[in-house]
């Protein structure tokens, strides 16, 4: 079996998707959550479902590195998900889990990508730009920001009457629909 950790810093609305679509898979268990706001939906989100909670700052993230590849180490910890977590991992988690670091990014990467760009920022952008479609891209994760290696993109029509809201709605199925699809192909 799989022992994943899903990290979030918002709703947690992709985690909590992930929570009901593996509830019942023996090939995975989503063991640990982490956040990095003790404000966070998805801390409410993770207890409905019985799931360890792990707060830590940006600045323990970057200060801890090691200790905190080592706690999740201890809890063997296999495969992490990234649901809308808002910090740059430091490069040792790459080089602690290779390749088993998996990314949802509510753009098609390379376009909208990198630091400062999430959520209704990038839907916000691609409306400024008029983009004709937008969609979704599930990636590995490597150094640099959202330039990991791509898994998976699906795209969607932008039409001239959406919204920030339509839009991001028309994202957030894209990605209820196929990130769980996608950690389920690689496993």
């Amino acid at each position: 079996m799989i022992n994943a950790a899903v990290f979030a810093s918002g709703e947690g609305t992709n985690a909590e998707n992930l929570f009901k679509f593996f509830e019942n898979d023996t090939r995975i268990k989503i063991k640990l959550v982490v956040t990095n706001k003790d404000t966070a939906g998805i801390i409410a989100r993770a207890e409905k479902y019985k799931k360890n909670v792990q707060i830590i700052s940006r600045e323990s993230l970057e200060n801890y590195t090691s200790q905190f590849i080592e706690f999740l180490k201890l809890e063997k910890i296999d495969l992490i998900i990234l649901a809308g977590f808002l910090l740059k991992l430091p490069p040792q988690f790459v080089t602690a889990f290779p390749n088993r670091i998996i990314n949802i990014h509510p753009s098609l990467l390379p376009k909208y990508g990198g630091k400062g760009m999430y959520g209704n920022k990038i839907h916000g952008a691609v409306l400024r730009n008029k983009e004709t479609e937008s969609g979704i891209t599930i990636h590995l994760v490597n150094e640099e920001y959202d330039e990991g290696q791509v898994i998976l993109q699906v795209r969607c029509e932008v039409l001239e009457e959406d919204t920030i809201e339509t839009l991001a709605q028309k994202i957030q199925k894209l990605e209820h629909e196929h990130f769980p699809k996608v950690i389920e192909r690689f496993l």
